[in-house]
């Protein structure tokens, strides 16, 4: 681990241009990583923090081919979308690029030039899955089928979700085309390799000796995995029609893997920003006092963690990540979440139904991080943490304090008397949270580090508890002088400690307190003197609003109709049954009905005793659908009857006919309902 680096080069997953950016997306990376990248600049550090979007590959030409659109107009669409959703939630990245930048097209070319020309490839003739009807070689995700490790019988040619193996579509049991349902053939096609045999010495070396105590176990333990399983040659080009062009001859028609090329987004990234700042961008890569850290999830560690650094050393002038702090998954309501399922909070949706509140999922967000295994996001959760510790912990704090100083001094910052020893032990105990936090950042530790910040407004509420000034002022005012002079400086400290995790709020409560430089985080731990005697403060403001249950059902009620929306689309249809003559549908007679009276069958939960009036005569119907209706409910109902079929004794009662019913989308019955104005005895033909 590097100690003291001069600069620090942070790098966040670049997002995939088929899909918005969701909340899994923000736990797993953005919000560490924008965390990280806030405290360092805090701190005074030289950061770099970049990203981009990231904008070929197969799952691009799948998208397009769904929505019948070109690849193009699908990557311009979602990147203006994710764009638009960081810079609103305040995700402050120093640039954000995009991979189908010439930048990037050339930056990438001549990464891969460099590596071939060394003869650092393997160049092969391999047998490939073919769709001979689409004409054309089935990239990773063009292939579905039974995974070996497994059995998921949905697993990707790259990857299966459910156990999360790394694949090769030729590894599948049973595939199948995405594009046309057909078994694909085996056909021969070339492709170069990068050997990451060659770089096993250096990989177990570099990671399993060098970074055993530093890197988190998730991390460490799949990285192991896959070296312990021997590592093989890895295609680095694909047979596509959207991509960086291979940039050598005889490679016609192929492009740049997506997982080659994405990687080096981060380097065309930084080179973009230089271009723009006047800056050189070499020591932000090639500097050995240079801090890199890889923030992604945990389906990327092998890419960042393998492949990635094999890449890297083989081009031979780029230091290599000091860490890569990847955090595991996060589910939504108890599923994963899901892009092709729309089962997922959508940022730029959150922004546009909870306003003003991105502090609010930040929170949430972190102090449920999924940082050693996987966490589950609930509205209620959400719900709780904002109105049981941001509003009642946090808000209620900076409220009592800036009304207080507005009530007792006409908001301007009292001089202190006499320090008491609880004065002096509470602003000692307040310069020791910049440490303890920044001791937690820095290992990567978010969840616990906001857990300390939070403890800060825990003191706050203490002190005032404890002192409760509102009672003092009556009998020794002058006491009550210091005692919020104390709590000015707790809030003080807070404008600067929270802006890493929250920086809407340490943006609101620095104007409220009227704080125009942040204080720097050793100005916290070395000054009891944080907001001076005499500085004139304004008023109170609520930090954070209650959320009502109404706003949070809300979004209960959407999820759900997501989710009866998934199953009405996936809901596999019964097959037509054996075909029959005329003759025999006409032997069925229908007629058009009225419930006149239902009541419970007794002892009987699934069965009601119906009286319908068919038009012909009012009979008995047994029907079994009490657990879907309530009698009261359907007197009343039209109804389609099958009047001419033979009578069943049910429990002691003679049923004579049946009703019609199917189910809908929540696999609930429903009655098949002829128009309201058809008259009771009139024949369905």
């Amino acid at each position: 681990m590097l100690q003291n680096p001069k600069r620090y080069t942070i790098t966040a997953a670049l997002p995939y241009t088929n899909g918005p950016i969701h909340i899994g997306h923000l736990a797993g990376v953005y919000v560490p990583s924008d965390i990280y990248s806030r405290y360092l600049r805090l701190q005074g550090r030289d950061v770099l923090f970049v990203c981009g979007s990231d904008e070929h590959g197969v799952a691009i030409s799948m998208k397009a081919k769904k929505e019948g659109i070109t690849p193009q107009e699908v990557i311009d669409k979602y990147d203006g979308i994710i764009r638009k959703s960081f810079s609103d939630f305040g995700i402050s990245f120093d640039n954000y690029s995009r991979t189908s930048a010439k930048i990037h097209h050339d930056t990438a070319s001549e990464f891969f030039r460099k590596l071939y020309e060394k003869g650092d490839f393997i160049e092969e003739v391999t047998e490939q899955l073919y769709d001979a009807k689409a004409d054309q070689f089935l990239a990773d995700r063009f292939v579905v089928g039974t995974c070996p490790k497994c059995g998921n019988e949905e697993a990707y040619g790259d990857q299966c979700e459910k156990c999360g193996s790394t694949l090769n579509a030729t590894d599948l049991i049973n595939p199948k085309s995405t594009i046309t349902g057909e078994t694909p053939i085996m056909k021969s096609t070339k492709h170069w390799f990068l050997p990451l045999d060659r770089y096993e010495d250096f990989l177990k070396e570099w990671i399993l000796v060098g970074h055993k105590n530093d890197w988190k176990p998730n991390v460490y333990g799949q990285v192991k995995s896959w070296i312990d399983g021997g590592l093989e040659p890895r295609a680095v080009t694909r047979d596509l029609d959207w991509g960086i062009d291979v940039p050598v001859e005889g490679a016609e028609g192929k492009k740049l893997y997506v997982w080659f090329d994405a990687p080096i987004g981060y380097i065309s990234s930084t080179k973009e920003w230089a271009l723009r700042e006047g800056k050189d961008w070499e020591p932000y890569w090639k500097d050995q006092d240079t801090k890199l850290v890889h923030f992604i999830g945990k389906d990327n560690i092998v890419f960042h963690c393998i492949i990635f650094p094999a890449m890297l050393k083989a081009e031979g002038s780029y230091i290599l990540p000091d860490n890569v702090p990847a955090n595991e998954f996060l589910n939504l309501e108890g599923n994963k979440l899901s892009t092709s399922k729309n089962w997922a909070v959508w940022l730029h949706e959150y922004l546009e139904e909870f306003p003003g509140q991105q502090d609010v999922l930040r929170y949430a967000l972190t102090s449920n991080a999924p940082e050693t295994k996987d966490n589950d996001f609930t509205w209620k959760d959400f719900q709780a943490r904002n109105n049981n510790e941001l509003v009642a912990i946090y808000g209620n704090f900076i409220n009592r304090v800036v009304v207080l100083t507005n009530k007792y001094y006409n908001g301007v910052v009292p001089t202190p008397n006499e320090l008491s020893e609880v004065d002096q032990a509470t602003l000692t105990e307040l310069k020791a949270y910049p440490a303890v936090i920044s001791s937690s950042i820095e290992r990567y530790r978010f969840r616990e580090a906001l857990g300390e910040l939070m403890n800060v407004a825990r003191l706050g509420n203490k002190y005032l508890a404890d002192e409760e000034p509102w009672k003092v002022i009556k009998d020794n005012p002058e006491r009550v002088q210091t005692q919020m002079y104390v709590s000015l400086q707790i809030a003080a400290a807070l404008s600067s400690l929270c802006e890493p995790f929250l920086p809407f709020t340490a943006t609101k409560l620095s104007r409220i307190l009227k704080i125009e430089t942040p204080l720097s985080w050793n100005t916290i731990s070395e000054s009891s003197d944080l907001i001076v005697a005499g500085h004139q403060i304004g008023e109170a403001e609520l930090l954070f609003a209650k959320i009502e249950d109404e706003e949070i059902q809300k979004q209960i009620d959407k999820l759900e109709s997501t989710k009866t929306a998934n199953k009405a689309e996936n809901k596999i249809v019964e097959p037509q049954k054996e075909a029959i003559q005329f003759d025999d549908f006409a032997k069925m007679d229908l007629r058009v009905g009225t419930i006149l009276e239902a009541t419970k069958m007794p002892k009987a939960n699934k069965l009601l005793i119906l009286k319908v009036d068919t038009g012909i005569d009012v009979r008995t119907i047994v029907s079994g659908i009490a657990e879907s209706f309530k009698p009261e409910d359907i007197i009343g109902k039209k109804v389609t009857v099958l009047v001419n079929l033979a009578p069943r004794n049910l429990r002691g009662v003679e049923s004579q006919g049946m009703i019609l019913m199917t189910t809908n989308a929540e696999e609930k019955l429903v009655f098949v309902n002829p128009d309201a104005d058809a008259a009771n005895g009139e024949t369905i033909n």
